[in-house]
């Protein structure tokens, strides 16, 4: 037992000593490696495959259940309608009442990306927008409504909006641009969607709902009564 007893405590200590070197290894990996400055914004800067940027939102998917601003956990996402939505599995958009506001206040936004998940719809995504420089907090509130009248899904930063760019930013504007007006990716039918997105801005006629067990007991002469 003693013998036992011992093996253990040096058998502990080793995995201490252990678990700490593998911990260590790529720190001491990145501490001796040559750094590299990124010309930004002559070169564009280095976005990860899963990298969590300002949103992408298809305001002609959204029903405005709310359940990604319920999940967010700081509260930042407003959303207003005229009316109940629900999505046309034929067409695979909304209808119903009209959208008349979703806004995320990006000064609060952590990027977590609990938004995402719960939308029955598929219609937030998290995009590869890394800057959103702005002068005033109020300019920091993205109202995803505004932006659908213009066509565009995700909002512009301050430098997309110069007459001179760099062709990585060139490039990656009209990716931008034709992600938020085609259809089809690859002929460009830019009309076709923003009409779409139009239309989530109107009412389109209410939502019908499921008939229900309590509906085909009850007669028409019953429902009038």
């Amino acid at each position: 037992m003693q013998d036992n007893a011992i093996r253990r405590y040096f058998h502990n200590i080793w995995m201490t000593v252990y678990t700490i070197l593998i911990g260590m290894r790529t720190s001491a990996k990145y501490c001796f490696a040559k750094t590299v400055t990124v010309q930004y914004p002559d070169v564009a800067p280095t976005v990860q495959q899963r990298f969590r940027g300002f949103h992408f939102y298809e305001i002609e998917k959204c029903i405005a259940c709310d359940q990604c601003a319920k999940a967010c956990p700081v509260d930042c996402i407003y959303i207003d309608k005229t009316g109940p939505r629900k999505l046309d599995k034929e067409t695979g958009l909304a209808q119903g009442g009209a959208m008349t506001r979703y806004a995320i206040d990006y000064a609060k936004c952590m990027f977590c990306g609990l938004c995402c998940d719960p939308c029955p719809t598929g219609c937030i995504h998290m995009g590869n927008v890394h800057d959103m420089s702005g002068y005033t907090r109020q300019d920091m509130i993205v109202e995803f409504t505004e932006l659908a009248k213009q066509g565009l899904q995700t909002p512009q930063p301050l430098w997309m909006h110069k007459d001179r760019l760099p062709e990585w930013a060139q490039k990656r504007k009209q990716e931008w641009l034709q992600y938020a007006y085609s259809d089809d990716k690859l002929t460009g039918d830019n009309e076709l969607r923003r009409e779409k997105m139009l239309k989530a801005l109107e009412p389109s006629g209410p939502v019908k709902k499921k008939k229900t067990s309590e509906d085909a007991l009850t007669g028409p002469a019953e429902k009038q009564s």
